[in-house]
């Protein structure tokens, strides 16, 4: 059983060890790291930049013994009424065990009973099958938008699926 607390500092030696390459890595971090791999101080200091926005905030799941995952939480475009999740990663000895599908399910249950918003977003790369499945899962559902959000990656152009869960 997952629960969730506060993204701490110390979180961030955890989630440095769960991308094993690059690819990965890019996957959950997109083009906002400079450099892989990166380290727990370069993780703490991209967050860091957020400490006085009331609208991003990080957010982990753990059970018993151990960190499991992790996410951030934003208002877009400070939009208090839809919650975008990012940075989303199961720890990758701890995946397909429906850790993802729980710690997701948390994250809307939150956002929903908590933050009192009418919509939960994302967005996932298209090559990033095991995520779509996982956000599916969940309840998301890919929306169309008129541009397509795309980042370089490792010499790639990667696309974006916009995918979202409204209020029921």
């Amino acid at each position: 059983m997952l629960r969730l607390r506060p993204y701490k500092n110390c979180d961030a030696q955890y989630i440095v060890n769960w991308t094993k390459n690059e690819f990965s890595f890019r996957q959950w971090s997109a083009d906002r790291y400079d450099k892989y791999p990166v380290t727990a101080n370069d993780i703490n200091s991209y967050y860091g930049k957020y400490t006085n926005n009331d609208d991003f905030w990080g957010m982990t799941a753990f059970d018993e013994t151990e960190v499991i995952g992790h996410f951030t939480m934003r208002f877009p475009n400070g939009n208090r009424d839809e919650l975008r999740l990012g940075f989303v990663i199961i720890n990758d000895m701890q995946r397909e065990k429906g850790y993802g599908k729980e710690m997701v399910s948390l994250a809307i249950r939150y956002a929903f009973e908590f933050v009192k918003v009418n919509k939960v977003s994302l967005g996932v790369f298209e090559n990033n099958l095991a995520a779509i499945r996982c956000y599916e899962s969940c309840g998301f559902k890919k929306v169309s938008k008129e541009k397509i959000e795309a980042y370089l990656c490792m010499g790639e152009k990667w696309n974006c699926i916009e995918m979202e869960l409204k209020k029921q």
